[in-house]
């Protein structure tokens, strides 16, 4: 792999409550996941968090997620699937309003939080961000975890799929994200991260929690803004990657 896409999770400060560093961030990264005000974000914090994408050159994402403030998008919602795709294209088209107010596009759409994890197995609500994106036109890729049931239904739908990666993460044996209820399942060493993931880019492999390897087929690789550490990880996970000949660049 010459080039990856490196990614986190912005925007998602809400009022008087500052969530992340976005701007330290935005030197590390090449795509931008801004929340759209469903998890976190509010307007203010929407068009700022875009107008700095725009300074520093990053690609604009829907980071859309279950109408969960309170919960900051971590907890599943029984919501129908008409419902569901209502909401997803709702974010979709306000997130495009500030972008468009700053001079970019909406580029792409990544699910949040329990949504993105929810999509692996279920169908309808799976279906559901499919047809939001869709439904919302331009061709927008779908950033997704391999061997999903969304990236299935994507392909199926003519949708793009970009695979992702997360560094700050541990996965299971079965490819999957080990729950944040799980001791273990954030990743804080920093060096440890870094050379996990110029493994990932040059192998295609990542090391499971119970210390099997499983094959993870990536172009882009996350790294969450709200973790402890983030900024001084992100750049490790930079540097790391160039150094072993690996160009950071947006899959779009």
């Amino acid at each position: 792999m010459n080039s990856i896409d490196l990614n986190s999770d912005v925007g998602e400060s809400f009022g008087s409550y500052t969530m992340g560093d976005d701007a330290a961030i935005f030197e590390s990264v090449s795509s931008a996941n801004v929340a759209c005000g469903f998890h976190g974000g509010d307007p203010s914090v929407i068009a700022q968090t875009c107008r700095h994408a725009v300074a520093a050159g990053i690609t604009v994402g829907a980071h859309v997620a279950y109408r969960d403030l309170a919960g900051f998008g971590r907890r599943f919602l029984d919501c129908s699937p008409t419902e569901l795709a209502d909401d997803v294209l709702y974010q979709i088209g306000a997130l495009e309003a500030m972008a468009r107010g700053a001079g970019t596009r909406v580029r792409y759409v990544k699910p949040h939080g329990a949504l993105y994890n929810t999509i692996v197995h279920h169908r309808e609500h799976a279906r559901a961000v499919v047809d939001a994106v869709r439904a919302y036109g331009g061709e927008l890729p779908l950033l997704l975890l391999p061997g999903s049931v969304a990236a299935e239904i994507a392909a199926e739908h003519g949708v793009r799929v970009v695979t992702e990666a997360f560094a700050d993460r541990a996965y299971t044996p079965q490819g999957t994200l080990v729950s944040r209820r799980e001791a273990g399942a954030v990743l804080h060493d920093e060096a440890a991260v870094a050379e996990r993931m110029v493994r990932l880019a040059t192998d295609g492999v990542i090391t499971a929690i119970d210390g099997s390897d499983i094959r993870v087929d990536a172009a882009s690789i996350c790294v969450h803004s709200d973790t402890p550490g983030a900024v001084s990880m992100t750049a490790a996970v930079r540097s790391a990657l160039e150094e072993a000949g690996i160009q950071i660049r947006s899959f779009v």
